[in-house]
């Protein structure tokens, strides 16, 4: 949609990635003894919609024939705006059928703002049969910080006053506030957050045990950032990691928040962290408008995942 402030996914540089995404989605060549690839499921962020993903979806029907892709087509542009309990609602029902005809599982790819619906979704769906979980770039313990979208949104606010009107009533109704993540009202965010502060087990509620069940189903949980992101802030928030009160940031181990009990117990769970001195492959990409470096460590098993 013309005139939105969304981050675009710059084709050329996108596609550098697509090659390390069907690394962790796909396994090797078909054999007559293997199953089918895995259904993957691709879901959009902030101001975006199904047409960002056009060269994924291009790159795995041309490279792996037979994958079925589907890029969900929901809440795009200014839709994206909608409360996050409404949009994992919608997306809910979208990917319930295409998760009941997928005997082996599926495999999420979820950007920006899309990485939030899909760990809710993960939690809310007591049968899901996710294997991989990619949370490309995604403010998965908040955003502090001001960006194009958000001067766009509420003109007369910084981002040090931005709680007052994230934290009300009214300001919940917009998706952006449901994971605004103010550290120095961090009181107020946990009193008034309907939904980061819900996922991330903050704050109790009667559904937490279910959620925490419902999340461990997952196989494989791929965090992807960079400290060149440029949009999230800070970065560390792709790999739970933010601001305490003096803003520095508190990487995911010094986290006190459920998502990290939860990498912690799930054996399955691989995270892939930028800029890491272990052995591991090292990949230039774009997307989302800004260049990083990613070195990954992985285990030659993984790559050959069934």
């Amino acid at each position: 949609m013309l005139g939105l402030p969304g981050r675009r996914l710059p084709s050329a540089e996108f596609l550098l990635l697509l090659p390390f995404l069907l690394l962790l989605l796909l396994p090797a060549a078909p054999a007559p003894h293997r199953a089918a690839y895995k259904p993957v499921i691709v879901v959009h962020g902030l101001f975006d919609s199904s047409y960002s993903f056009r060269h994924l979806l291009e790159y795995i029907n041309e490279t792996h024939p037979g994958t079925a892709v589907t890029v969900l087509d929901l809440f795009d542009g200014r839709e994206s705006l909608r409360p996050l309990w409404e949009q994992v609602q919608g997306f809910r029902e979208a990917v319930a059928p295409i998760m009941a005809k997928a005997l082996q599982g599926v495999h999420l790819i979820c950007y920006s703002q899309g990485g939030l619906v899909c760990r809710a979704l993960l939690s809310v769906m007591d049968e899901h049969n996710v294997d991989s979980f990619i949370s490309l770039s995604s403010p998965q313990m908040g955003q502090y910080g001001d960006t194009n979208y958000l001067k766009w949104l509420f003109p007369t606010s910084m981002r040090s006053n931005l709680y007052r009107i994230c934290y009300s009533p009214w300001g919940q109704e917009f998706s952006i506030c449901n994971y605004w993540h103010d550290p120095h009202h961090d009181d107020l965010y946990l009193n008034a957050s309907s939904f980061l502060a819900l996922i991330n087990g903050e704050r109790d509620h009667p559904n937490a045990t279910v959620w925490r069940k419902n999340f461990l189903r997952l196989g494989r949980l791929v965090l992807i950032g960079g400290p060149d992101d440029g949009v999230i802030t800070p970065w560390q928030s792709s790999f739970f990691g933010f601001y305490d009160a003096n803003e520095t940031v508190l990487e995911m181990e010094k986290q006190l928040v459920s998502p990290l009990e939860l990498l912690a117990l799930s054996a399955h769970t691989l995270v892939l962290c930028p800029d890491t001195e272990a052995e591991g492959s090292t990949l230039w990409g774009g997307g989302l408008g800004r260049q990083r470096e990613l070195t990954l460590s992985l285990p030659v098993s993984f790559f050959h995942a069934p």
